[in-house]
């Protein structure tokens, strides 16, 4: 069991021992500055491992310390600045579970003699035949604000078969009270916010410790020049804040970037058409099941977390490429995110979006 120090992995550990299971808690260690720069990552290492510790001493389970900082170095966090760099925006919370949770930690479990690997998403395992043949399905969590699949859309069908996903079945209130229940300290504790493992960073400030400030233009659409920035970058499609430049009391906001000339391309107002883009093209597409989506599916997809489903069609462009065709213009499509499909409560895998299309 991956025990974060958070609610709900802690309430996780109690419905395991409650349905019989044998269970071994593992807190996870992925991140220790090594200069001022990272430590603008506010990682809340010592108090997590604490509570951790508190909570495995309740429950009477044994819990074994785990750094996987090399690969979260290696396999996250490089993989943000290089991202960054060539003008995309990542989502490293993705990359985190395709390659620290449900890779080098389920490869240990499994060597320690784990059965399953279990965390605290709120996410469902289904089973399905297809042609004949049982495979495991990710269902989105009963809880929908709390649905945690638009993060897990890169599992394998390994993967999946190897790991529990106890709370997806409850509400976060439930899970609380669960908690309390069962007197474990983090009942109280507040959810977690920012970068996987890491906690809230200041994403501007963290990128400057290897990608240096350069100053230049902010344009509008029709080639205006209206200020100036300090790397392109740095900045997202879609942003406001943080650019410098007015709009006579209609705020500016980015909607392409051009990182080899340095130059932000934005939009007047949130209503400018050049923020909305009518699909997209995206490639590294997993789909869960092993079985690709027929041309012309309807489905429904997010392009961010807590985005809500929006209805598109796809199709296959050539074996790297699938293109989504949304049945409203969706605002802020971002190279570098993630767009993931749905069939329903069914999460089918996703792909990296590539570009957008007006």
């Amino acid at each position: 069991m991956g025990l974060s120090g958070g609610v709900d992995s802690s309430v996780t550990c109690g419905l395991l021992l409650e349905a019989g299971f044998d269970v071994e808690a593992a807190f996870m260690k992925n991140w220790t500055p090594r200069s001022p720069g990272e430590g603008l990552l506010i990682c809340p290492l010592v108090a997590d491992e604490k509570d951790a510790r508190l909570v495995a001493s309740k429950l009477k389970i044994n819990l074994s310390v785990l750094s996987f900082e090399n690969e979260y170095r290696d396999k996250v966090v490089d993989y943000l600045f290089a991202e960054y760099l060539s003008g995309r925006t990542p989502n490293p919370d993705v990359l985190c579970n395709a390659q620290v949770k449900f890779k080098v930690f389920l490869e240990k479990a499994l060597i320690w003699g784990a059965d399953f690997v279990a965390t605290g998403h709120y996410a469902r395992k289904g089973e399905k035949e297809i042609n004949g043949k049982k495979v495991f399905t990710l269902l989105k969590a009963l809880d929908g604000n709390k649905d945690q699949s638009y993060f897990l859309h890169k599992i394998t069908q390994a993967q999946l078969a190897k790991t529990l996903f106890p709370i997806g079945e409850m509400l976060k209130t439930d899970v609380r009270k669960k908690a309390e229940e069962l007197e474990l300290i983090t009942s109280t504790k507040k959810d977690s916010q920012g970068i996987c493992f890491v906690g809230e960073v200041a994403i501007k400030e963290f990128l400057q410790e290897r990608i240096k400030p350069k100053t230049g233009d902010i344009i509008t659409a029709d080639g205006q020049k209206i200020g100036e920035h300090d790397g392109a970058w740095y900045y997202t499609i879609g942003q406001r804040r943080g650019l410098g430049a007015g709009g006579g009391g209609i705020p500016y906001y980015v909607v392409d970037k051009d990182v080899t000339k340095n130059i932000l391309i934005v939009a007047r107002g949130d209503k400018d058409d050049a923020l909305f883009s009518s699909g997209l093209v995206m490639k590294d597409a997993n789909w869960i099941t092993g079985v690709e989506p027929e041309n012309g599916l309807a489905l429904t997809a997010k392009i961010r977390y807590r985005q809500p489903d929006q209805a598109c069609t796809i199709k296959k462009l050539n074996n790297e490429e699938w293109q989504l065709d949304f049945t409203n213009k969706q605002r802020a499509v971002t190279p570098g995110q993630f767009a993931v499909l749905y069939n329903g409560d069914e999460c089918l895998g996703g792909g990296v979006i590539l570009r957008a299309i007006k």
